[in-house]
């Protein structure tokens, strides 16, 4: 039976592609999971119309794919799993593990379906494995088994990870300390530059009030010169007038004796 592909499906192609498979495989599992519809002539027009728009998302997952492949191809994931005698493990390596490491180790999403043994893993140290990234397009890695008992016995101490626990205390309560002491510095800094602005304020309005004062003392100087010389003006005034009053006397009582003295000359 032919079907239209309408997403990637393992060994058979990828979207769009026309594919034969049999019946009760494209009738029981592609086309209830919507992964492929039957090749009709309906179809097979719509197909048409659509595969500019598929042959662009294809070169899309293409380049995605060799992204991918660039960052996984030739790289060592490291999995730890209990070693027996001569290296035997107690039980293998699983897919999902590897899977699992790659995405922790390299931070590759990797699903655990996609990635190949060869053969089954079950002893410790280097072994082969491949990861189908998108359909042809295959990585291939170096899984490095280890016994888990060598990291368990590399992993620090109770006393130890307290120990770091504590140093690592201290360290942030330093970097707390240090940072607490430089924000006094810069509080004492515009505290003494704020006082320093007042003293300034102060020192003008001081200096102000000063070049006030002066003003007030020569107004007061003027207006006393000018008093002074007004009172030595009426005072001049004052002595004139006495004097005058005294001549006119003097020359009034001359005339009265003289015209006595003119009437005793006619008698």
């Amino acid at each position: 039976m032919k079907v239209i592909l309408l997403q990637e499906v393992k060994g058979q192609g990828g979207e769009g592609d026309v594919v034969d498979v049999q019946r009760g495989y494209a009738v029981n599992y592609l086309f209830p999971r919507k992964m492929a519809i039957e090749a009709s002539a309906g179809n097979l027009k719509q197909l048409a119309a659509r595969r500019h728009n598929i042959e662009k998302r294809e070169a899309q997952r293409l380049d995605s794919a060799e992204k991918l492949l660039a960052a996984l191809n030739g790289q060592t994931v490291v999995v730890h799993a209990r070693v027996g005698e001569e290296g035997q493990l107690f039980g293998s390596v699983t897919a999902a593990a590897i899977a699992a490491a790659v995405n922790e180790q390299i931070g590759a999403e990797v699903d655990r379906r996609r990635v190949d043994l060869h053969a089954p893993i079950k002893t410790a140290g280097e072994h082969s494995a491949s990861v189908t990234i998108y359909r042809d397009v295959k990585a291939t890695i170096t899984v490095k088994v280890l016994d888990e008992k060598a990291v368990e016995e590399d992993a620090p101490t109770a006393p130890e990870a307290i120990a770091d626990a504590e140093a690592l205390e201290i360290a942030e309560a330093v970097e707390e300390a240090v940072e607490l002491s430089e924000a006094l510095e810069v509080a004492e800094a515009v505290e003494e530059a704020v006082e320093l602005a007042e003293a300034v304020e102060l020192a003008e309005e001081l200096e102000e009030a000063v070049e006030g004062t002066e003003v007030v003392e020569e107004v007061a100087a003027a207006t006393a010169i000018a008093e002074a010389f007004e009172a030595a003006v009426q005072e001049a005034e004052s002595t004139d007038g006495a004097s005058t009053g005294a001549e006119a006397a003097d020359a009034a009582d001359a005339t009265e004796a003289a015209d006595a003295a003119d009437a005793a000359d006619a008698k």
